[in-house]
């Protein structure tokens, strides 16, 4: 079992995940993976929190700077 776990945003796409994580949905169910997950960033996914390949068809574009910003703590996080 891999202890690291990497999360990569794809440029206007989803989250990459490599590493096993385990996901609980809102309904408490709870998804393992092994190796890698791809994580809806679009809002558009019918099988959310996962991706469906709905950022493409949407043309989805992530707002980079903000994320930027927000690591560098220029905006307060929720």
């Amino acid at each position: 079992m891999q202890d690291e776990v990497t999360i990569t945003p794809k440029k206007n796409g989803p989250y990459y995940i490599r590493g096993r994580i385990r996901v609980t949905l809102p309904d408490g169910q709870e998804v393992e993976t092994e190796e890698e997950t791809w994580l809806c960033r679009c809002g558009g996914s019918a099988n959310k929190p996962f991706c469906d390949g709905t950022h493409k068809r949407i043309g989805f574009r992530a707002d980079e700077g903000a994320a930027r910003a927000a690591l560098e703590g220029q905006v307060e996080s929720e």
